[in-house]
């Protein structure tokens, strides 16, 4: 991204989303605390961030900055217009109630998977993804259903640019493991995560897939590995995904 011949960051926008990245890591900082861990003048993360709450973007509390509720509105308007959201929302929920498990709606955008939409089961177990996060697709089920869905040279772009990083010791990090990987989830039509993003979590991802097979979003189920593992892992899981998937397929052909 942002290769093209002529092209030139603007340095002011960078800076800003700079600001409220370290936010989101930090919840909340003051102009010291920002200028220091940026790298820039006290007198320009001041203006910045001056500019940002007089837009609503932050909140100043005492001496400190954090986060607002703006960017809660536009996040609600993005995930709503996916065409996918309102097809996929009663499925998961209908998955979570069967399995009693942790169900996803994962959608790639900019190479990675962004979660979408969960809904819990009566015996979920938490674990950090949630709505919104944004997890490299060779990391996790969902993420592994799509890349597996998507064009060659797609899946050799974003592995490029995105590289292989390890979540856990069970991650696929080489290339060739990986692309051996994914043509077996093309042949199955699902992918499991065997505690490749989460020790001790493992869960099964069916891609929803366009009229051209290309697919851009999945939905998986996630459990604890003591409970997702034989039949249910392999047979009983995937059945269910795939039906769901293949129903959600359906529907938006028709809507």
């Amino acid at each position: 991204m942002g290769s093209e011949p002529g092209y030139r960051p603007v340095e002011t926008v960078e800076t800003a989303l700079e600001i409220v990245a370290l936010l989101k890591r930090r919840d909340r900082a003051g102009v010291t605390a920002i200028a220091d861990e940026l790298g820039i003048a006290k007198s320009t993360a001041s203006r910045h961030a001056r500019t940002l709450e007089d837009q609503g973007v932050l909140v100043r509390e005492g001496e400190a900055y954090r986060l607002g509720t703006w960017f809660l509105d536009y996040g609600t308007y993005v995930r709503n217009r996916q065409p996918v959201f309102e097809a996929a929302k009663p499925k998961v929920d209908e998955l979570a109630a069967a399995t009693d498990e942790k169900v996803w709606c994962v959608i790639e955008e900019h190479g990675v998977g962004v979660h979408i939409y969960g809904a819990e089961g009566r015996h979920s177990v938490r674990t950090h993804a949630r709505v919104g996060r944004r997890t490299p697709l060779h990391q996790f089920a969902a993420g592994k259903a799509i890349l597996a869905h998507l064009p060659d040279e797609r899946i050799g772009t974003i592995l490029e640019e995105r590289g292989l990083e390890a979540a856990t010791d069970e991650t696929i990090t080489d290339r060739s493991e990986l692309r051996e990987h994914l043509e077996t989830i093309r042949e199955r039509g699902y992918a499991i995560n065997r505690e490749e993003s989460v020790r001790g979590v493992r869960a099964v991802g069916a891609p929803i897939r366009s009229d051209s097979g290309d697919a851009v979003t999945a939905i998986s189920v996630a459990g604890p590995a003591n409970r997702l593992r034989g039949e249910v892992l392999t047979e009983e899981l995937p059945a269910l995904l795939l039906g769901a998937t293949n129903e959600i397929e359906v529907n938006l052909a028709h809507s």
